[in-house]
This record gives structure tokens, sequence and C-alpha cells, in this order.
């Protein structure tokens, strides 16, 4: 049987923190950012945990148990 791939879409957005925690970026920061306060787009810089309602879906890209 060949081997699982993993997507690479998920490889490049989310990575898996010591304790097993998956590891998001936000969105809304990539463009028309003159409009956004200052406050909001530091806010978007810093990571976040993924929901855990979608746990099970990411780690299923990403081939783990």
């Amino acid at each position: 049987m060949p081997k699982m791939k993993t997507k690479s879409s998920a490889k490049k957005r989310f990575k898996l923190t010591g304790s097993g925690k998956i590891k998001r970026k936000h969105a809304f920061k990539s463009h028309i950012l003159t409009k956004k306060s200052k406050k909001r787009k530091l806010a978007l810089t810093h990571s976040t945990l993924v929901h855990k309602a979608d746990e099970p879906n990411i780690k299923l890209q990403l081939n783990l148990k």
C-alpha cells in the first residue's frame, strides 16, 4: 500500500505545538491595510490555536493520528 501524502496547503499553513495542539495564523493581514486600525493589525500579527471542532479535519490533512 502506498504512503499517504500530506496536503501541501495544510503543511504550509499549520504547525504542531509541543503539547499537540495546532497553531495557525490570522487571516486579513495581507493587503488593504490602510483602512484597518493599528490595534487590529497588531492583533492579527500574533498566531493562535485552531478551534477544537476543526482539529480532526486538519490532522487528517497532515496525516496525524
